[in-house]
């Protein structure tokens, strides 16, 4: 009794604080952007002449405002792709993090922006990084949300499937726990485990995710958790 009670306080306490990264990946505010200049400036109104101007003088790449963005993240908030693919052709760090530790897929993945995820992920941005305060990845705050779009494509260019956060919880893991037990969350269930998301492991309390899935009366959820297992109910 005692340990569900500590395992629902800990899930509880776990969903309100793994909103904070989220929160706090936030785009250049108007006041922010109304006081960029150069790079920065070009970057956030798309402005693909001046972009060019500057980059052939030869303009630092990786200058960075107040946030620690770069041109890249504030192209990438901006949904600015041609202003993204120059900074990338110019050599620009498709990988750099801002000061809450957040790359530029993990921008476009967390604002279920599939055609700027495509896009940087085409150029060479990596699905692989650690990102956030909570040390997590670009497929877990994806899953978080579920965005099914974006799980697909991070699965498909080699996202950690079982990296786990500093919370104790994998992609599979916030799916569930984070989910809503409706059709997004449950289709990102059937992709990591169609992917090969390992099910056995255990958040800190010792749930699996189908115990968690179970816990929450996720229903369909459980059944493609059980049906992963040595024998599958009729």
């Amino acid at each position: 009794m005692k340990k569900r009670i500590f395992s629902s306080l800990f899930a509880a306490g776990m969903a309100a604080l793994v909103a904070l990264p989220i929160a706090a990946q936030v785009a250049p505010s108007a006041w922010q952007a109304a006081a960029y200049t150069g790079l920065l400036a070009a970057a956030h109104g798309g402005d693909v002449a001046q972009l060019k101007a500057l980059l052939l003088k030869k303009t630092d790449l990786e200058i960075r405002d107040a946030q620690q963005r770069t041109p890249l993240h504030v192209a990438t908030y901006a949904r600015h792709h041609n202003a993204i693919r120059l900074l990338a052709e110019a050599g620009a760090d498709l990988n750099a993090m801002e000061h809450q530790r957040y790359d530029p897929v993990t921008i476009a993945a967390v604002a279920d922006d599939n055609g700027t995820l495509a896009l940087l992920l085409k150029l060479g941005a990596s699905a692989k990084n650690v990102t956030s305060p909570y040390d997590g990845t670009a497929l877990i705050a994806a899953a978080h949300l579920g965005h099914v779009g974006v799980v697909k494509q991070l699965i498909a260019s080699g996202a950690p499937l079982n990296h786990v956060n500093n919370l104790h919880w994998t992609a599979l893991m916030e799916a569930v726990v984070l989910g809503d037990g409706g059709r997004n969350h449950t289709e990102v269930v059937r992709l990591l485990l169609d992917a090969g998301a390992d099910r056995t492991l255990t958040d800190n309390a010792g749930n699996t995710p189908l115990a968690l899935a179970q816990a929450r009366g996720y229903q369909e959820m459980a059944q493609l958790l059980t049906c992963g297992m040595p024998v599958c109910p009729p």
